[in-house]
């Protein structure tokens, strides 16, 4: 069993609520847009970090990440991605892949809009935790905590904290 938490859309802002839970968990996935290697730096000091960068990450961001993970957690197919929509409105540049071998999971970040949802016609959980930065449109910032055991994803909870600086 594997405790997971995923955060995506950080801008650079980490902060000691966000680490509280980083401490708890046995992997953390960050969907994008991390704005600095400084968070993720400071998240692997706890944990093992997965991460995919986003459209606002520079070149050492790009170098360390890359656009999409495609992993196994457990026995669950997972694919990670900054931008890639959610059902029924996935992303032109994913859409024809993710249609032809659909994962288990798939986690996206970009919209700062806390979204889980099931894919029926595919067959796919679609998770996006919002956003746990400061920066961006959001009135509170927001982030998931599940257990991925076996095939199984379960005690899904969402992570909401006051859009004001911790």
């Amino acid at each position: 069993m594997k405790r997971i938490l995923l955060l995506s859309d950080t801008h650079g802002y980490l902060d000691d609520s966000v680490l509280k839970h980083v401490r708890e968990v046995d992997e953390v996935w960050h969907a994008g847009d991390i704005g600095s290697l400084s968070v993720t730096d400071r998240i692997s000091e706890f944990t093992p970090i997965k991460a995919v960068y986003g459209n606002i990450d520079d070149h050492s961001i790009r170098k360390e990440f890359p656009l999409h993970q495609r992993f196994m957690c457990e026995r669950v197919d997972v694919w990670m991605t900054h931008i890639g929509g959610y059902p029924g409105r996935y992303s032109p540049e994913i859409k024809d892949e993710i249609s032809k071998d659909p994962p288990r999971l798939f986690i996206s970040g970009h919209s700062h809009i806390l979204k889980v949802m099931n894919d029926k016609k595919l067959g796919i959980l679609h998770m996006n935790p919002g956003a746990i930065g400061t920066y961006g449109f959001h009135r509170s910032r927001t982030m998931l905590r599940f257990e991925i055991d076996k095939d199984e994803i379960k005690e899904l909870h969402v992570i909401e904290f006051n859009r004001k600086k911790s």
